[in-house]
């Protein structure tokens, strides 16, 4: 009896309130994928009864819990059935399923353990993008680039695919958008292959926003913030720390030089100088205990 080589691949679709739409994104990727996987996450329509009718697995969450935890459910699910490749899109139909096969054959190849279809190569979706979401995820991306990948040119993408490899390694914690950004401060910490494709967004297609855009962003920016905290404690806080000290340190010889010339105390000089101390302190001990937290941490992991 013959083995089959043909890789185990799954399509996993988070899904809010999408009941227009999800029909054609399921129908679509099975095209693609041996099983599709769709995250209900507390939707109040018929979302997730009209994709289990299309034969796609459904993952309810009872309220709506976020992007983020849609997207730890898929990678729970995943680690469950243990399939060579997951690729993860929209389920507005923004992305189109029908790419699935460009995103999925750098991991066959052996190039990558986990692509980004990318909005910005060879420009094929920067046209249609709205400004405001061409500043907001450029700008994220900067941020993500000095947590993560250098080379990242699109780090809010949800078109992705993860080998088993990536899908066993990362646990994704964030419940909100920025679990896009730690999935890949996760995946370079556990030293990982990326690439990106480039792909095109449909932003034609009638959407109803369910996230203001500059809590979005922020959203994001604070969650990537926070990451890079805990992986980089001495950097982040100890640096900060330092030059609040030396700056303490500089007001104080303003205020012992004075008050040995005049023998009076300038209040507002002193009290910089009391308060770049406090400051500094305070950041420098913060660097060292999240720093001894983390080594443990790590060691016991390891």
């Amino acid at each position: 009896m013959e083995t089959s080589n043909k890789p185990y691949i799954v399509a996993g679709i988070p899904a809010l309130d999408e009941e227009r739409t999800i029909a054609k994104v399921v129908i679509t990727a099975m095209k693609h994928v041996d099983k599709v996987i769709v995250v209900d996450d507390g939707s109040s329509d018929m979302t997730g009864e009209i994709a289990e009718r299309l034969g796609a697995e459904v993952i309810r969450h009872e309220r709506n819990l976020g992007y983020g935890a849609s997207l730890a459910s898929l990678f729970k699910r995943a680690c469950e059935i243990s399939p060579d490749l997951m690729v993860t899109l929209d389920a507005d139909s923004q992305h189109d399923p029908d790419e699935i096969p460009r995103l999925v054959e750098p991991i066959l190849k052996g190039e990558a353990d986990i692509v980004v279809g990318s909005r910005f190569l060879a420009g094929e979706g920067r046209a249609e993008m709205p400004k405001y979401r061409k500043t907001g995820v450029k700008a994220i991306t900067k941020l993500a680039k000095a947590a993560s990948y250098s080379e990242i040119t699109d780090a809010q993408s949800g078109l992705r695919a993860y080998n088993r490899k990536a899908l066993q390694l990362i646990v994704p914690t964030e419940h909100g958008m920025g679990a896009s950004t730690e999935i890949l401060i996760k995946a370079k910490e556990g030293g990982l292959k990326i690439k990106e494709v480039p792909v095109k967004v449909d932003y034609k297609v009638e959407k109803r926003l369910k996230l203001d855009p500059f809590y979005h962003g922020l959203d994001v920016v604070l969650s990537t913030v926070k990451h890079m905290s805990i992986r980089h404690p001495l950097l982040f806080y100890g640096v900060p720390g330092f030059l609040a000290l030396v700056i303490a340190a500089a007001f104080w010889v303003w205020t012992l030089q004075t008050f040995t010339a005049t023998r009076q105390v300038i209040t507002n000089v002193t009290l910089i100088a009391i308060g770049a101390t406090i400051v500094g302190l305070m950041l420098l001990t913060t660097a060292m205990v999240l720093w001894v937290l983390v080594s443990v941490v790590r060691e016991r992991v390891l």
